[in-house]
């Protein structure tokens, strides 16, 4: 009987340092896992950095751009008003009769739609 509780006892011995060895194996593998997952997040916190620090450069550069075209714009529109009305004052002192006329035809056609859209919106009610 004694070599059988020796059997018994030597199979109980391996069965806890195969525990043990299981175990072990099981936390370094949980190990490994937390960091890699670990280093996977401070990865992507890092790649997620990047990616707005050039958003924002983007971001930025497209407002500039923005602000450049809409100065260009105001500019070529001051430029074009500012023809306009020299042109407009040169005719009036060439032609000060035809001036006044044209005036007063185009101050005629819109007292004239003016009637029409109010007698209308009088009518709709």
């Amino acid at each position: 009987m004694i070599t059988t509780d020796k059997s018994v006892g030597d199979e109980l011995s391996n069965l806890a340092q195969t525990a043990e060895r299981a175990a072990n194996t099981a936390r370094n593998g949980i190990g490994q896992g937390m960091h890699d997952l670990s280093n996977g997040l401070q990865h992507a916190r890092s790649e997620t950095g990047n990616a707005l620090r050039q958003l924002a450069s983007e971001s930025d550069a497209l407002m500039h751009r923005g602000m450049d075209k809409v100065r260009d714009a105001s500019g070529q529109l001051r430029d074009k008003s500012l023809h306009a009305r020299d042109t407009a004052s040169s005719y009036i002192q060439h032609e000060p009769m035809k001036s006044v006329l044209m005036a007063a035809a185009v101050g005629a056609g819109l007292m004239a739609l003016v009637a029409l859209f109010s007698r209308n919106s009088h009518h709709g009610r």
